[in-house]
Order: structure tokens, then C-alpha cells, then sequence
């Protein structure tokens, strides 16, 4: 997807779980009107008119950049996975030895013990900035970046396996563009102000962060403008966003021997056998023009300059994992960036490192508590009803021609759908955690899995794995595996709710299914044919006619103004809110499939149609920081929440008589310009 950004954890004492259904359940109460503001009428606002009550009662804690309903539900999960870890901690004397259950146990305890990381300082980082001290050739150089990049540490630019676009049954090596330290390149060439002042911070930000890791002040301050002087290069040939999203674009595939043409000055041989990649004959560079560029940099910038810039890179990927002066200093930077004005506490700094470290040990855990098999059965019902609806609308849909319409039908077809936990969770046998330095553990865990994922170069695509883990509150379409997966993280209140009414839910976890299916037809994934290759199915004339609707969605989301004068971003959301509008189109008519034949009388006043509305608008609700609203606008392929509720649903002839707008309501987008697609 998707509808970012994974994370989600949990946990509840065995109390809890033993309470009736509706008390353990916070959003059992759904669509309560206090959340409405009834001073905005819904044809006007609808966002506001759904949300204003919330909205006034639900100020941003300290330690959020933002606050909403993927929020709330995160926080409840965390309390579920937060005792499981503490129950694990407890339980590593007992546990067996190279279980999982003590591994997670014993990688949570050192991620907690703050004793031993104020004792330790700056001490976990003397070896490897050692290292990176003694680099004295090129070819030194070039092995400590393998080293790094192995261990978790992304410098210079990126490497890794993944399905080959045009032969998803096949694993393939890819480079790409990387290699900075702010969220995106237009934060080191834009001359705003906003953006001046975040460039001036970040070169303070630098130099503390440095003289943390043992240079002078003095030294550190050159240091940091060396540092930036670099990532303001890489930027500068660095591929934009919005360009991105073109798969033809970033499908590169060359031999090795070209892709040592393209950089002379980098040994791609010794690179590849320096991250124990063997028997590659072609890589796909995802942006040419920017290791063309890079190679100019090799050649060009002092060896020192090279070193300066990996010590940043090392200290900074491990601050999170070192005494409070790291940590702080880190948190600095973020408030920068996102206006948060506290830092996470350290339990849930330490819950998202074992997610992301040992996820499938604690997701098992996790669905063993939560999800139970008729809610999984639930689910798969909703999802088996959003695509007989999708297909009804592709069979019946007017600008598309038969051979193009064939195909969409084959693809939807060919959905694989992932629901709640991997069939099969993840073996960490071959993983090593030990009691002591927590950074140590975290960097063993980073080098097994990227050598757990380099091994699959060469090799059948894993169309077992899942991209998040089970707790995460989020979802995704992967195109070239043409699957939709839904973690039960999110199959959850409010987004889905076994004591809720069907409109709630459909409204709801209804509209992100159909969301993800959206992506397999959006402007990226309509590239992709059933089997998850790029191929062109489309006949001219269709394609057309699509790019035009586009074009609209695109158009009408790049004048809805974010804060002062900077709007959102049409091209680079296009493909989000592509999904959206088509996700709700679907999810209303699988509701209308689900209420056939059923009573229909109105809940709390609302009607059916009107409670689908209101559920997804409710979902969307979220508090958001000046700062965070302008990262976002730069980083972020979702547009805010006010119109990714709005915009869609202005497009929406089923909203409009939902709630008897007329033509001229700002909810209700003129015929000449409405967009028309799924």
C-alpha cells in the first residue's frame, strides 16, 4: 500500500483478556456521534463534519508527530505486545536455549537495560569507527561499505534482491540511489525557508552527533560540513520521487560487465563477493544517471572525506542503541523534522526494535492473543465479496474495450490474498541474540537478514513472505507478486469490529481492502499482468482513457493547499488516491451485496450508506504538527488526512446522494472535471 507506515505491537494481561467482548473491544462503540461537528454541515466539510468533535477532544501527545485512529489502535496493540515481551524477558532463565521465546526475551532485556548503555557511552562504537579510521586505499574503502552496508548502515547508495519486474519468478540483484541523511533529496536543493533552516540544523545535528562519537568540537563542526557537502552531491543526482513511480523508469537491467562500465572506479566483483553474493551476471540499476555521477565522486572527493562521511553514517544508524546523550541528540533532529516534543518511551523504542528484529516470533504471539479463526474467516468472507464486486465493475465498466477488460478480469483473477499471519512464520535458528551490548545484538540480527536476503538472488521469488509483520496497522498490494495483505494489526477496531454493523465495517476495513485491490489497477500496478510482470495489456485507446482519468485525480489533489503555500503533491499521490477513490467505489457495492435482502433501518440516525461515509472518514481522523504536515508533503505519497477523506468521495455520486448534496456544494466536484475509473 500502502497505508503506512508499519509498525503496531501487543500484549494484554490475561485479566483483560478475560473481560466480556464489548469491554475488550475500545472501538465496539462505533461512529459515536460526539465525534461529529454538527455546526458543519457534511455536504460542505464532511471531514470536519465526521471528525470536528474528535478532533477538538484529541490533541497530539508529546511524543507524536501526529495523533488519529491508526494511532489509537497502535497504542492497543502495543500494550498486548509490550506484555509479551515482558513476559518473555521474565521467562529467559526457563525459556530453551536457541528458542525464539528466549531470543526475544533476551534481545528486549539488553534494548531495556539503560544502565548498561549509560555505562557504555560511546564505547559500542570504538571498533568499527576504528575501522573506518584505518581505511588507507580505495579498495579499503570500498570493503568497509560492503561491511556496513551488511550490517545494516545504508551508505552511498542501496543493494538487494527482489522479483525481477519483467520475470517475477526469478530473483534479481538491484542498486539503487541512496545514501543521505535528511528524508528526501529536495531538502538539501529547495531555498525556503523552512527547508534553509532544516539544512542549518542538520549540519549542527551532524557535528554534535560526531563530537558524541569521539571527534573534537572543532574537528566535528568541518567534519558535518563535509558530510552534507557529500549527501548535497548525491542528492543533487538523485532520481525525484514523482519519477519513481515509473517502473519502466527504475528497470535497468544490465550485465555485470556494463554495470562496471558505468562505474569504473568501483570493483563490482569484489563488492559482490564482499556481501557473499555469488554467480550474478546482471544487476538492475534502478537510476543509471546517478551512479554515472557517483563515480565522478569517487574518483574526485579526498579519502578522508569518504571516511568522514561513513563514521557519520555508522553513528548515526546506531544512536538509537546508545546511551541517552545518542539518543537525544537523534530526538533532536526528529523535532526538527517532525515537532514532536518528547521522546517515545524507551518500552516502546524497545517494542518497534524487536518487531522489526524479531517480528514473527513476537507476531505469532501476538495472533495467538487477538486473532481468533472466525475473525480470520470474517475477513476473508469481506475480502471474497470486495472482489466479486471489483469484477462486477470491471465487466460492466464502459470505456474499456473487451481484449483490455479480459485481462483486468485475469488479473483480479490471479489476486493472492493474505489475511492476518503467514501460513508459515519465519525460522531464527540460524540467528544469534546474547545477553550484553544491545547494539551488538542489533547489528548481528541486521547482517543475518541481509544475508538471509542476498541468498535469494538468483533463486524462485519467495511468494511466501510477507513485507510487515502480523501486529503491523497496515496493509499492502505487491505488484509483482500481485498479492494483497492484510496483517491482523489492522484487522481490528475501528477498522474492522465483530460487533459493528456491516456499513461501519465496510465503510471501514471494506474501503482498505478495496483500496489494495485498487493498487493492482492503479497507475503503477495497471503496468502489471497477472503473473506481477511489467507488460503492456492495455490497448491504446483504454490506456488513454485512463491516463485521463488520472490526470484528473492528479489535477484535483494538486490544489488542495497542506499549510501555507505548499499543496499536495498530485503526481507523486496520484497512485494512493487513485486507490482510494476506486477502493470506496468498491467497498460501497460489496456493502450493497451484503445488504441484500437484509433489514436497512438507519443506526443513530444514519443511514447505511451514510454510516459507510462516515466510517471511512473516521478512520482518516488525525491530529498533525506544522512540521510533520510539511514532511509529509515532500516525502509522503498520501495526501493529508482532511482530503484523502474529502477528495474521494467529492468524486462520488453514491456520497453525494447519501447525504442529498446538490451540484455547487464544495463536496460534490463538477461533472467536467470528476473523475470516473473503477
Amino acid at each position: 500500500m500502502s497505508f503506512r507506515r508499519p509498525l503496531a505491537s501487543v500484549v494484554m494481561l490475561a485479566a483483560l483478556l478475560a473481560l466480556p467482548a464489548a469491554a475488550q473491544r475500545p472501538g465496539a462503540r462505533a461512529l459515536d456521534p460526539a465525534d461529529r461537528d454538527t455546526t458543519c454541515a457534511p455536504c460542505r466539510d464532511f471531514y470536519q463534519w465526521a471528525n470536528g468533535g474528535w478532533l477538538a477532544r484529541n490533541p497530539i501527545p508529546a511524543a507524536y508527530s501526529s495523533w488519529g485512529s491508526f494511532d489509537e489502535l497502535r497504542d492497543r496493540n502495543q500494550a498486548v505486545l509490550r506484555g509479551l515481551l515482558e513476559e518473555a524477558s521474565r521467562g529467559v532463565a526457563t525459556a530453551r536455549p536457541g528458542s525464539s521465546e528466549r531470543k526475544l526475551g533476551v534481545f528486549y532485556s539488553t534494548c531495556m537495560d539503560s544502565t548498561r548503555a549509560e555505562r557504555e557511552g560511546a564505547r559500542p562504537l570504538a571498533l568499527q569507527l576504528a575501522r573506518i579510521d584505518a581505511i588507507a586505499t580505495r579498495a579499503a574503502l570500498q570493503a568497509e561499505v560492503a561491511r556496513l552496508q551488511q550490517s545494516g548502515t545504508g551508505v552511498i547508495f542501496t543493494f538487494g534482491g527482489a522479483p525481477d519486474l519483467k520475470d517475477s519468478e526469478r530473483t534479481v540483484a538491484v542498486l539503487g540511489q541512496g545514501g543521505l541523511g535528511l528524508p528526501d533529496r529536495d531538502f538539501y536543493t529547495r531555498r525556503d525557508s523552512a527547508s534553509r533552516h532544516i539544512r542549518a540544523e542538520y549540519v549542527a545535528h551532524v557535528g554534535r552527533m560526531l563530537a558524541l562519537g569521539g571527534r573534537g568540537a572543532a574537528q566535528a563542526e568541518g567534519a558535518a560540513r563535509r558530510v552534507v557537502e557529500i549527501e548535497t552531491a548525491l542528492a543533487g543526482v538523485s532520481m525525484a520521487r514523482t519519477q519513481q513511480r515509473d517502473p519502466h523508469a527504475t528497470y535497468n537491467k544490465m550485465s555485470l560487465d556494463s554495470v562496471q562500465a558505468l562505474t569504473p572506479h568501483w570493483d563490482w566483483e569484489a563488492y559482490l563477493r564482499a556481501r557473499g553474493v555469488a554467480g550474478v551476471d546482471s544487476i538492475v540499476v534502478r537510476q543509471p544517471d546517478f551512479f554515472r555521477a557517483l563515480d565522478g565522486m569517487l574518483a574526485r572527493l579526498p579519502l578522508e572525506d569518504w571516511k568522514t562521511y561513513l563514521r557519520w553514517h555508522y553513528t548515526r544508524s546506531s544512536a538509537s542503541s546508545l546511551s541517552s546523550a545518542f539518543v537525544q541528540e537523534q530526538f533532536r533532529m526528529q523535532r526538527v523534522l517532525t515537532g514532536a516534543t518528547e521522546r517515545l518511551p524507551r518500552w516502546k523504542r524497545c517494542l518497534a526494535a524487536s518487531d522489526a528484529t524479531l517480528g514473527d516470533a513476537l507476531g505469532e504471539a501476538y495472533v495467538r492473543l487477538t486473532f481468533t479463526p472466525e475473525a480470520r474467516a470474517r475477513a476473508v468472507r469481506m475480502v471474497d465479496n470486495l472482489a466479486a464486486a471489483l469484477r462486477e465493475r470491471l465487466e460492466a465498466l464502459e470505456w474499456m474495450t473487451d481484449s483490455t477488460r479480459a485481462e483486468a478480469l485475469a488479473k483480479l483473477g490471479a489476486f493472492r490474498s493474505k489475511i492476518g499471519y503467514p501460513d508459515r512464520w519465519r525460522d531464527y535458528s540460524g540467528l544469534e541474540i546474547r545477553p550484553g551490548s544491545h547494539l551488538d545484538n542489533v547489528r548481528r540480527a541486521q547482517r543475518w537478514s541481509s544475508a538471509r536476503s542476498l541468498a535469494r538472488i538468483g533463486r524462485r521469488a519467495d511468494r511466501d513472505a510477507w513485507l510487515m509483520t502480523a501486529p503491523s496497522v497496515n496493509a499492502y498490494y505487491n505488484a509483482s507478486l500481485n498479492e494483497i495483505v492484510f496483517p491482523a494489526g489492522i484487522l481490528q477496531p475501528p477498522f474492522f469490529d465483530p460487533l459493528a454493523d456491516d456499513a461501519a465495517n465496510y465503510g471501514g476495513m471494506g474501503a482498505v481492502i478495496g483500496h489494495e485491490m485498487a493498487h493492482g489497477f492503479d497507475d503503477q500496478g495497471r503496468r502489471f499482468d497477472a503473473s506481477g510482470n511489467l507488460r503492456d495489456w492495455w490497448t491504446a485507446a483504454d490506456a488513454a482513457a485512463y491516463r485521463e482519468q488520472a490526470r484528473r485525480v492528479a489535477d484535483q489533489f494538486s490544489q488542495y493547499l497542506v499549510i501555507d503555500t505548499l499543496r499536495v503533491n498530485g503526481q507523486l499521490t496520484v497512485g494512493e488516491n487513485i486507490a482510494d477513490l476506486g477502493g470506496l467505489t468498491i467497498a460501497y457495492h460489496a456493502l450493497q451485496r451484503e445488504l441484500a435482502g437484509k433489514p436497512r433501518a438507519p443506526v443513530g440516525g444514519l443511514t447505511p450508506e451514510q454510516r459507510f461515509f462516515m466510517a471511512w472518514a473516521q478512520i482518516w481522523r488525525r491530529n498533525t504538527r506544522p512540521e510533520t504536515l510539511r514532511l509529509q508533503a515532500t516525502t509522503d505519497p498520501h495526501a493529508p488526512s482532511p482530503w484523502r477523506t474529502n477528495g474521494p468521495l467529492s468524486n462520488m455520486p453514491e456520497f453525494a446522494r447519501a447525504f442529498g448534496c446538490r451540484p455547487g456544494d464544495p463536496m460534490v466536484r463538477p461533472d467536467s472535471v470528476r473523475a470516473r475509473i473503477w
